[in-house]
């Protein structure tokens, strides 16, 4: 199984799919409670992208899928979570690379754009206005704390925020790590992050039912050289979009 130690000890898990394009390995980093399997292998989008001769590599991030699961909050963060990818590129000695993130991974993505020269094109998804400003996913459609209440309960019956109740059931549904992952939502990233720094080719791609990605043309106009495309989809469907794909393949296989 392939994993690597991050620089704080956590072991972080990911699978690579090789290919024969001229062009860079696309990185993809899942949203919260998903993995890369869940986010990029089921959906058609790893095979989509390995069907024309793209290298790819899609990590679990921490407290997901097969990687380490601490419960403690300090080590969680999508500013972390960055640092992950960027020791993993350095591990596969990848000086080029495309990125695709989708919800925390989109932030994480962004993060990462903000540090790593080694970006290409920036794919981003299921997020919106909230980036620009609270600093990362919208927590005024499902609040941090409720988040946690919901995955702390014994009965899942008794949650009452809705949204949280829907994650609560999402994580039951993978059989995710609810301490790990209540650390994560306890840790989310709520500052400001510096857009006008990437000027990489970017794309949003948003669904339009997507409550957690209301305004992206907000998110797009700070972004100084991105394209959005609105899609059918709320946040979980989105993804799962043919139309999805087909931007993505798009715009990460433009040389």
């Amino acid at each position: 199984m392939p994993t690597f130690q991050a620089t704080d000890g956590i072991e972080i898990y990911y699978q690579r799919w090789e290919g024969e394009s001229d062009l860079p390995p696309v990185l993809l980093h899942h949203g919260f409670i998903a993995d890369g399997r869940t986010n990029w292998v089921l959906p058609g989008v790893v095979a989509a992208l390995t069907a024309t001769g793209r290298r790819v590599v899609a990590i679990d991030a921490r407290g997901h899928g097969l990687s380490g699961k601490p419960s403690d909050p300090v080590f969680y963060g999508e500013s972390r979570m960055a640092e992950d990818v960027s020791t993993l590129l350095d591990l596969l000695g990848i000086d080029r690379v495309d990125v695709a993130g989708y919800s925390m991974g989109a932030v994480v993505s962004l993060l990462l754009a903000t540090r790593d020269q080694r970006i290409r094109r920036l794919a981003i998804g299921g997020i919106g206005s909230a980036v620009v400003e609270l600093g990362g996913v919208d927590t005024r459609v499902i609040p941090a704390e409720a988040v946690r209440e919901a995955f702390q309960a014994d009965d899942p019956t008794g949650i009452r925020h809705p949204a949280a109740a829907g994650f609560r059931a999402f994580v039951d549904a993978v059989g995710g790590d609810r301490a790990a992952l209540a650390a994560q939502a306890a840790a989310v990233h709520a500052e400001p992050i510096p857009l006008e720094t990437i000027t990489v080719p970017t794309l949003l791609v948003a669904g339009r039912d997507d409550a957690l990605a209301t305004r992206p043309e907000l998110l797009a106009k700070a972004l100084p050289n991105a394209r959005l495309a609105v899609i059918d989809g709320d946040h979980l469907g989105a993804v799962r979009e043919p139309a999805f794909t087909r931007e993505l393949l798009a715009f990460l296989n433009t040389p």
